[in-house]
């Protein structure tokens, strides 16, 4: 499929390829355009390397190409056996100068445009690759069709030349200008056979299509560290968990319990052990709402609470299913590393756990020296952070309402009840094992004590 193209033409169609940009720039610095852009849009794209050349087959709306006059017949409908030349500058002007593709952490240099087709909006050629490659490669459509400009599908094979099909490449497809929402749903033919989907919304950036496990990791250590920044509901959590101890080093125990559990919990939902139903997310919600008041409630009942980390790990279930709803639509960018980018992604989150506390324990040190250290001051705070966990409560459990009874079914009743089961399971053997613990402890004779001329052991008093 390669096209040789001697130096005039090439000059030709350079030329031609500015002008049609110059117009394009003047006409946008004027806000004019031939008509509005649309709201949504979906670009459909195969990417696949083979030996020397990177294959990438486009697929978007003709009604995204602004200002390409497309030639007209009768009636209005697309002249489309003179459609050729403006198919090209379209696939040029807003494709091509829109991807960048690296190799090996080098960029490309822009593609070959080798095919171009108008398609109409029924075609299913983009269903699979072998039927796309087959289309744009395949006969065109003439004037025995009757086509609207805005009705049409525009189709492009681009080829890059490649060192080899076995590099590292990543692509950015910058398609953002294309409409109003732009989702490019892009497939990846690895070499091997593996097919890795992607849903880039607007300007994704770079995107490694194939990551190495050391990409993957470092991505998703980075998303972990800003996901629990970001995260309101969880840093209260943190805050209710400081306000008692106000120690880092006493906190890093109990914080790293509710690291292990939200572990348990988001790798298994990455698995698909989780309720897929439309009622779960609301019901984690609202457990997460719960815990907070919980944790809150505590510091005003008890002056120094006991075991927290159990506590925490308990609740850390429920977060780490909160944690899964927002990593599921990144969890395309691991790769054929799923568990290193979880085990990475909660990594993260323990680095901007430990970054929190390091900066909230003193600033609640500071708090309780300023106003007063006292049991009050625990209280007042704690009773402002139930406040506005209570309302968070009362809504998540009114949006649950709307989902839990119309849509519960048998299976996702057993799927929660298994979850209840190995909760209860946990919680039974920590209990047991701070009873053996106890025993032990009280079995075990204390140092005598020479301020009081007495030994105390477990079974007598010796004076």
């Amino acid at each position: 499929m390669r096209v040789r193209r001697d130096c005039p033409e090439r000059s030709r169609g350079a030329a031609r390829i500015a002008a049609l940009s110059l117009a394009l720039l003047l006409t946008g610095a004027v806000g004019v355009s031939a008509h509005d852009i649309p709201n949504d849009l979906t670009v459909q794209a195969f990417a696949r390397p083979d030996g020397h050349t990177f294959i990438l087959l486009v697929r978007v709306p003709l009604k995204a190409i602004t200002d390409i006059e497309f030639p007209r017949r009768e009636r209005e409908y697309v002249d489309l056996d003179r459609v050729d030349q403006a198919l090209h500058d379209a696939a040029m002007i807003w494709l091509a100068r829109r991807i960048e593709l690296y190799e090996e952490d080098t960029a490309l240099s822009d593609p070959r445009i080798v095919s171009t087709r108008l398609s109409l909006e029924s075609d299913r050629a983009f269903a699979s690759y072998e039927q796309a490659l087959a289309h744009v490669t395949g006969p065109p459509l003439t004037n025995a069709t009757s086509l609207f400009w805005e009705q049409g599908l525009l189709d492009v094979l681009f080829e890059y030349p490649i060192a080899s099909d076995r590099s590292h490449f990543a692509i950015r497809m910058a398609f953002d200008r294309l409409g109003i929402r732009v989702v490019t749903a892009l497939r990846f033919m690895a070499p091997g056979g593996a097919v890795r989907p992607y849903e880039l919304e607007g300007d994704a950036g770079r995107v490694a299509l194939d990551p190495a496990s050391h990409e993957a990791a470092g991505r998703f250590v980075t998303l972990g560290f800003f996901h629990i920044l970001d995260g309101t509901d969880h840093l209260l959590f943190l805050f209710c968990l400081a306000i008692p101890f106000r120690q880092v080093w006493t906190l890093v125990p109990i914080v790293t319990s509710f690291t292990v559990a939200h572990s348990i919990t988001l790798i298994a939902s990455a698995y698909n052990y989780a309720p897929g139903a439309l009622w779960f997310p609301p019901l984690i919600e609202a457990l997460i709402a719960i815990s907070i008041v919980y944790l809150a409630l505590e510091n005003i009942a008890v002056k120094s609470p006991r075991r927290r980390w159990i506590v925490t790990f308990l609740f850390g279930l429920a977060h780490g299913f909160g944690f899964s709803f927002g990593l599921q639509h990144t969890l395309q960018f691991a790769g054929a590393h799923l568990l290193t980018s979880l085990l990475s992604f909660n990594v993260g989150v323990e680095l901007g756990q430990l970054l929190v506390l390091a900066v909230m324990v003193p600033a609640l040190a500071l708090l309780f020296r300023v106003v007063a250290d006292t049991r009050m001051t625990t209280i007042v705070v704690s009773a402002l952070v139930a406040h506005t966990a209570l309302h968070w409560t009362s809504d998540r459990v009114g949006a649950l309402r709307q989902f839990l009874l119309p849509t519960l079914a048998a299976a996702d009743v057993a799927t929660v009840l298994g979850w209840l089961m190995a909760v209860l399971v946990v919680a039974a053997l920590a209990w047991r094992a701070m009873l053996v613990s106890g025993r032990s402890a009280r079995g075990r004779p204390d140092k005598a004590r020479p301020a009081g001329g007495y030994t105390i052991t477990a079974n007598r008093t010796s004076v």
